[in-house]
């Protein structure tokens, strides 16, 4: 019997994946129906124009994965920020990210291989579907696949960002780790603790993720947010001391958990549905 392409992909993910799937605690959280989160980085050349790639975004791709359910879609280009001053511009030569919310892994297969093909996604984004090969809308994609962890296993959208607020800042935060079992205890030390902090110092936390397929793994990554740069900055302040987190992390179960922290601090685009 002929295999479809979906098929296919759909297959191979799931074989991927099955370590993980298999465990006894993602077999116990099943019931809590964790998402699934696609992260992708659009690279461009150094000064290249991003008019095909909004057009596409805001014509093609975002109509499309609302279609499909997936309402909460984000698209976010990346800031410069002056902690100190409190002050932020924006940063060139840096990726654009989109953040797709997942239910399924059949979710994720779909959009993936097929959301192109459709037919008024090809027209609506035809300047950046059929861009010549001296002219491309970018570089290249690098793509992400996490799990949600248990401790949130849904994305969380707060208020200032389904009302479009102007200033609203995110910051997107990767800790990598030098071993599997070490990334394991940092997303405990979430599930446990941080995550509970983080939403009652007002950190409006959007999504954690474990790395399950992408570069740099293991690793997981989590996006904060706040009305505007200081409100957020100001949130961030207080979770250092906070006496719940000073006692967390010198426990012994979560040290050596992290390698390499890297944040990013990023800003929606106008079209964003985040």
């Amino acid at each position: 019997m002929r295999t479809s392409r979906r098929q296919f992909v759909a297959t191979s993910l799931a074989a991927s994946a099955v370590a993980a799937a298999s465990s006894p605690d993602l077999r116990a959280q099943k019931a809590a129906a964790r998402e699934y989160y696609e992260l992708r980085a659009y690279r461009l050349k150094p000064g290249a124009p991003t008019t095909a790639l909004d057009a596409y975004f805001e014509k093609a791709l975002l109509p499309a994965l609302q279609k499909q359910g997936i309402g909460a879609a984000g698209v976010f280009t990346e800031l410069e920020v002056n902690k100190p001053a409190q002050t932020s511009a924006p940063k060139p030569d840096t990726p654009i990210w989109v953040l797709i919310p997942h239910r399924t892994l059949e979710s994720f297969v779909h959009v993936s291989a097929d959301l192109n093909a459709d037919p008024s996604v090809r027209t609506a984004g035809a300047d950046y579907l059929q861009a010549p090969k001296g002219s491309p809308a970018f570089d290249r994609i690098d793509s992400w696949l996490y799990i949600a962890f248990k401790g949130h296993p849904a994305m969380t959208v707060p208020e200032f960002a389904k009302k479009r607020v102007p200033t609203r800042v995110f910051e997107m935060r990767d800790y990598e780790s030098h071993s599997e079992v070490k990334a394991l205890a940092k997303i405990a030390m979430f599930d446990e603790g941080e995550i509970e902090i983080m939403r009652t110092l007002g950190m409006s936390p959007l999504f954690f993720g474990q790395g399950l397929a992408g570069p740099n793994l293991p690793h997981l990554r989590y996006i904060t947010s706040g009305p505007d740069l200081a409100t957020h900055l100001n949130a961030w302040k207080t979770f250092g001391p906070d006496p719940r987190w000073m006692k967390m992390k010198d426990l012994p179960q979560y040290a050596d958990a992290t390698s390499k922290n890297t944040a990013r601090f990023l800003a929606p685009t106008p079209y964003s549905a985040i």
